[in-house]
């Protein structure tokens, strides 16, 4: 082997080892099988920083959510609306922010405020993890 070629087969190997989070989650369909959880988008709040889309903070009396790495999909859903269905309920709730797989977040979450648990009637007992569907709004 030349050794001018080694640089170009590190990085080759390097590379071939990465996972590339942004197409990790599951296509879009009807209705989405996703596990959501809880955030507070206030400032000071768990969420962090201000949100990806507009850099503005959300009281938790507002139905948004942050979507997993694939499903933000580079900020297409930003400040577009999704359907979430929860146990025969439904609500709405606006994508703000990305939920970042690289960063810790699964690939299969809707992160959402208080407003969108307390809109589809989750029990106290099982709010911040709960297995629901979505699709994006129109759908």
């Amino acid at each position: 082997m030349s050794w001018s070629f080694l640089p170009l087969a590190l990085v080759l190997a390097i590379v071939s080892q990465c996972s590339f989070e942004a197409t990790s989650s599951p296509p879009v369909t009807g209705k989405t099988r996703a596990r959501m959880t809880i955030n507070s988008f206030e400032k000071g709040g768990d969420g962090g920083g201000p949100s990806e889309c507009d850099g503005r903070y959300r009281s938790n009396t507002e139905k948004v959510v942050a979507l997993s790495t694939g499903w933000y999909d580079h900020g297409r859903r930003c400040l577009k609306h999704i359907t979430i269905n929860y146990k025969g309920r439904t609500t709405t709730a606006k994508v703000v922010d990305e939920c970042d797989t690289g960063k810790g977040c699964g690939d299969t979450i809707v992160d959402a405020s208080r407003a969108v648990w307390n809109a589809l009637g989750v029990p106290k007992s099982e709010i911040g993890d709960a297995r629901v569907t979505w699709s994006d709004a129109g759908s």
